[in-house]
């Protein structure tokens, strides 16, 4: 709304101001701290996002929202089921197909104010997945209108849904210096405590939205688990890093990796050039 009448908007992180608090919280000491924060020559500014944007990454939460209580849902099923002495594989898949199975089964202890219940809760999964799956088409009706989701969904370990998300997150990547810049806004760097010139370094900082770090990371180890069956130069680096540091650490150094790559495509506007 500010920028249509002619103002720059600049939003910053609430971290960032926090140092400059005075004192008690209040609005006062609040709107003095954010002018202090907003001169500082080194001060790091959140990129202001579109309407689109905003569209795009409410569809995202939403989805986020229904996938979890889906989690929720199967896992409680599972445990009630178990109380019974009814054990499935973990999976909503195992749930989707032997909970059906187990209501048909009148030989299985259940009783019928029990098969009621779990009966209503397996309807409440099916829903969940009618819902997920509408949003599921959404993404892809917005992945297929964007000309930059595509380009980004062109490396290894993004799709649809990742390449949305991100160009949710930024449009031209002019908010960040360089791809380091935006995996360290990911919170995909190793958190630093160094002092007296000996550099400290621990496992990634986490910083940033913890949704698109979880969606990168879940991208590139499906990726990581193919690694060994192919022979081009990238599929090499992932195999000798899933060797020296193990799957998981493999799995977050070509998150960071596609973080970089990502940032390039949008901010140069290049497209993707598979390794050879």
């Amino acid at each position: 709304m500010l920028s249509r009448f002619g103002h720059t908007v600049k939003l910053i992180a609430p971290q960032f101001v926090k140092p400059y608090v005075k004192s008690n919280k209040n609005d006062a000491n609040d709107a003095e701290a954010i002018c202090e924060a907003v001169s500082r020559p080194q001060m790091r500014f959140v990129p202001a996002k579109s309407i689109e944007q905003q569209d795009i990454q409410s569809l995202h939460r939403v989805r986020s929202r229904l996938v979890s209580s889906r989690t929720q849902l199967a896992s409680q099923m599972r445990g009630l089921l178990a109380e019974y002495g009814i054990v499935l594989l973990q999976g909503i898949s195992q749930l989707r197909r032997g909970l059906p199975l187990i209501l048909g089964n009148a030989e299985n202890g259940l009783t019928d104010f029990s098969r009621r219940l779990f009966a209503s809760l397996y309807e409440e999964l099916v829903q969940f997945d009618e819902k997920i799956a509408a949003l599921d088409e959404q993404v892809r009706i917005v992945y297929r209108a964007s000309e930059p989701c595509q380009r980004v969904a062109a490396v290894e370990g993004i799709g649809p849904l990742i390449a949305t998300a991100l160009i949710a997150a930024i449009s031209d990547g002019r908010s960040f210096k360089n791809g380091r810049q935006f995996a360290a806004w990911l919170g995909l760097v190793p958190r630093q405590h160094s002092t007296g010139g000996k550099p400290r370094l621990f496992g990634i900082s986490k910083r940033g939205d913890p949704y698109l770090r979880t969606l990168l990371i879940h991208g590139a180890r499906s990726v990581v688990y193919r690694a060994s069956r192919k022979t081009d130069s990238r599929n090499r680096w992932i195999a000798d890093k899933q060797r020296r540091l193990g799957t998981s650490k493999a799995c977050v150094a070509l998150a960071n990796k596609n973080a970089r790559i990502v940032w390039s495509l949008i901010a140069r506007g290049e497209s993707y050039r598979r390794a050879a």
